[in-house]
């Protein structure tokens, strides 16, 4: 596989990792219930409220794969541009999962984070 260079921006590395997912859900099934979690974003200041009220939470990773391996629940995962930081309630986030039994990881570009999926489910 050709590396896939990390994007300037969140969106672009996780748009490739996604690409990679679609690819390989023959080889790993699982891939199909990978899936994003919208937290972040610029909104409205009414809308941001809303979705306050509905359960959004700050800080809450960006991706999800919620398949039990290796020991853990499932795994989050924090995709981050190569010169992205963590805020302090992303940092807070990982911990909670990880002490709740999930694995939890800030990848830097989509091949840190295809590696860390294709080690978690098993190969």
């Amino acid at each position: 596989m050709q590396p896939i260079k990390p994007y300037r921006s969140e969106a672009q590395n996780q748009v490739a990792l996604f690409e990679w997912a679609a690819w390989n859900s023959k080889k790993y099934p699982e891939l199909k219930t990978l899936h994003a979690i919208p937290n972040g974003g610029s909104r409205h200041p009414a809308e941001a409220a809303h979705l306050k009220r509905q359960g959004v939470k700050s800080g809450v990773s960006d991706i999800f794969l919620p398949a039990a391996r290796r020991g853990y629940h499932g795994i989050y995962i924090e995709m981050k541009a190569l010169k992205g930081r963590l805020s302090p309630a992303q940092k807070e986030w990982l911990e909670a999962v990880k002490r709740e039994g999930y694995y939890a990881a800030v990848c830097y570009g989509p091949d840190r984070a295809i590696a860390l999926l294709t080690w978690y489910l098993g190969t």
